[in-house]
């Protein structure tokens, strides 16, 4: 009787430890450890507003998520330098876009932006924004005007 009894608690210990084995593989991973949110494409612009340039680096993965870096160069401001991370709707890419200005004050800055997919060129949009609970983003209902837009992005060759 005393040995099923310890061949039962260990065997419930052994089964209590398998169930209780944590995957240390992230969600993203599949098994042989491959990114399942991998990169699908990879594009690189450019946009030019008199001595102003903008540089924009996108990668698009499988999920639909969009993430990149961008660069704005200004004649007579600081430059912008930051990420973009996030999705189309329809032929619209909306992003938050985090950045730091100038060289001396490395302030983080988030700001809401769109871009209009119109063959190969994206636009940015021009719209409303507010923020609430110290977040920015469009106001709803009130249109993006892609007209007024500065930066008109072109595809170009990426840089390595």
């Amino acid at each position: 009787m005393k040995k099923s009894i310890v061949c039962y608690f260990t065997a419930a210990m052994l089964i209590l430890a398998a169930c209780n084995n944590t995957n240390t593989k992230s969600a993203s991973t599949d098994s042989l450890g491959t990114d399942m949110d991998s990169i699908l494409s990879s594009q690189c612009y450019m946009a030019v507003d008199g001595k102003d340039t903008a540089h924009l680096n996108l990668r698009s993965s499988q999920s639909g998520r969009v993430t990149g870096d961008m660069i704005f160069n200004y004649l007579f401001s600081p430059d912008n330098k930051g990420k973009i991370e996030g999705k189309f709707a329809g032929d619209t890419l909306f992003v938050d876009y985090t950045f730091t200005t100038g060289t001396y004050d490395k302030k983080i800055n988030k700001n809401p932006m769109a871009f209009l997919k119109s063959g190969e060129r994206l636009t940015v949009g021009v719209g409303a924004i507010e923020t609430h609970l110290g977040r920015s983003y469009f106001v709803k209902n009130k249109p993006i005007n892609f007209e007024r837009g500065r930066f008109k992005f072109e595809p170009v060759e990426c840089k390595n």
